[in-house]
């Protein structure tokens, strides 16, 4: 379970499971690092992609003493208590839904990570006012994932990272929050500036380089 007083930085591997180990391996031994199984991944490699992030991450973290936490990106819209449960089996700690699934799959999906120990993460990608959606709910996610999603990224330039979703989400809910959507060190900086608790990144960690360790170590310094 994630440390309310940290800050982290959530690694997203969306590329080949070759490329999600060069990558693991070159990364800092830090308990602040989650590794996030992509989306892409996983509909790639299904469950192995989860359980071989696990393993690799394991593999550093329990000689450097701390707990590996992978999550796993299945955008969960439906059947929400099978999908928490299929994870949990391949060695997740924590699972993301869509905040624009059923209320009834949120909240079943909810009640199952809390029954089986895994961090519930409501992703509110195209969601306009994400403080509806968590008032309706039975019990909050133990994270709101706000998010700019990469086609809108790229195709309206306009489209703003929400920042400004952070605040009004504090005013009303103890809940941590993520950002998603910018990978620059200057968005990293801005989304730890407005109080997000996780800053998910993948832009620069698709493929493995030279740089990979040093700008993980880099964000690692801003994210604090």
């Amino acid at each position: 379970m994630l440390d309310r007083r940290q800050r982290y930085l959530q690694v997203a591997l969306n590329s080949t499971l070759e490329e999600a180990g060069e990558i693991i391996s070159m990364l800092p031994n830090s308990p602040r690092i989650i590794i996030e199984a992509g989306t892409p991944l996983i509909k790639r490699y299904g469950l192995e992609a989860i359980s071989q992030l696990n393993n690799w991450w394991s593999a550093k973290a329990v000689p450097n003493n701390f707990i590996p936490y992978i999550v796993a990106d299945v955008k969960t819209m439906d059947r929400g208590a099978t999908e928490v449960l299929l994870v949990k089996d391949a060695g997740a700690s924590a699972v993301i839904a869509l905040g624009i699934a059923p209320l009834e799959t949120l909240d079943i999906f909810i009640k199952t990570c809390s029954e089986h120990n895994l961090d519930s993460m409501v992703d509110m990608m195209n969601v306009e006012q994400p403080v509806k959606v968590l008032r309706r709910l039975k019990k909050l996610p133990s994270v709101v994932i706000l998010h700019r999603g990469v086609d809108e990224e790229i195709f309206n330039k306009d489209k703003p990272i929400p920042y400004l979703q952070i605040n009004k989400l504090r005013a009303s809910f103890n809940t941590l929050i993520a950002i998603a959507g910018g990978d620059s060190i200057r968005e990293v900086q801005r989304a730890i500036f407005n109080d997000a608790n996780i800053v998910v990144v993948w832009k620069e960690f698709y493929k493995s380089s030279d740089t990979t360790s040093k700008l993980a170590e880099d964000f690692l310094k801003v994210i604090k």
